[in-house]
C-alpha cells in the first residue's frame, strides 16, 4: 500500500485547482497544467487539498494511486516554482550556444548538432560549458535534458560528454603498459 498516496496535496494560495471527473487542472503564477488520473484512482478536491484514493483493492490501483498523487504534487510545484535541470559539458572544444529557437552543440562530431527547443521550455547558456533547462512541466524538462545528454553521454575514461550537474561518473583506469 502506498505511503505517498495517503498524504493529501495541499494547494497554496495563488493557485487554483479544479477536479473535473478524472482531470486535475492547476493554474498558478507560472502557467497552467493538467493531468488525467487513471480510472482505478479516485480524486477529490476538498478543503484546499487534493486527495487521491484507490477505487478498488487491486494491485494495479494500489500501484497507481501513489503515482497519481506524486504527479499532482508536481503540477502544484510546476505552476508555483517551476522545474530546472542543469547540464555540464566536459571535453576539449565541446561547447553550447543559443541560435534563436535552437541550441547549437559542438560535441566533437564533424558537424554541430542543432536541437530545436520545444514550446514551454526555456534553455539558457550562462557559460559555453553549461546548459540550464527550465519549464513548468517536470516530465518535459526531464525529457529535453535527457535528449540533449543523449547526443554525447559521458564516457568513463576521460569523462568527456554532456552530463547532469549532480551526476557522478564512475571513472575507469585506462590501458596499462
Amino acid at each position: 500500500m502506498s505511503r505517498v498516496g495517503k498524504k493529501p496535496v495541499s494547494v497554496p494560495s495563488g493557485v487554483t485547482a479544479t477536479v473535473e471527473g478524472q482531470t486535475v487542472k492547476m493554474k498558478g503564477p507560472k502557467g497552467q497544467l493538467q493531468f488525467v488520473v487513471h480510472d482505478d484512482v479516485d480524486v477529490k478536491f476538498e478543503d484546499g487539498q487534493v486527495k487521491v484514493a484507490p477505487r478498488a483493492e487491486t494491485n494495479r490501483a494500489q500501484a497507481l494511486y501513489g503515482t497519481a498523487r506524486a504527479q499532482i504534487a508536481n503540477l502544484v510545484e510546476g505552476v508555483t516554482k517551476g522545474f530546472e535541470k542543469k547540464l555540464e559539458i566536459t571535453g576539449v572544444g565541446y561547447r553550447a550556444a543559443l541560435q534563436g529557437k535552437k541550441l547549437q552543440l559542438a560535441l566533437g562530431y564533424s558537424h554541430d548538432v542543432l536541437y530545436d527547443i520545444p514550446e514551454g521550455i526555456t534553455i539558457t547558456v550562462p557559460k559555453p560549458t553549461e546548459i540550464n533547462v527550465a519549464g513548468i512541466d517536470s516530465q518535459k524538462v526531464g525529457q529535453v535534458a535527457a535528449e540533449i545528454r543523449d547526443y554525447r553521454p559521458p564516457e568513463p575514461y576521460k569523462g568527456k560528454g554532456v552530463r547532469y550537474a549532480d551526476e557522478f561518473i564512475f571513472r575507469k583506469e585506462g590501458k596499462k603498459k
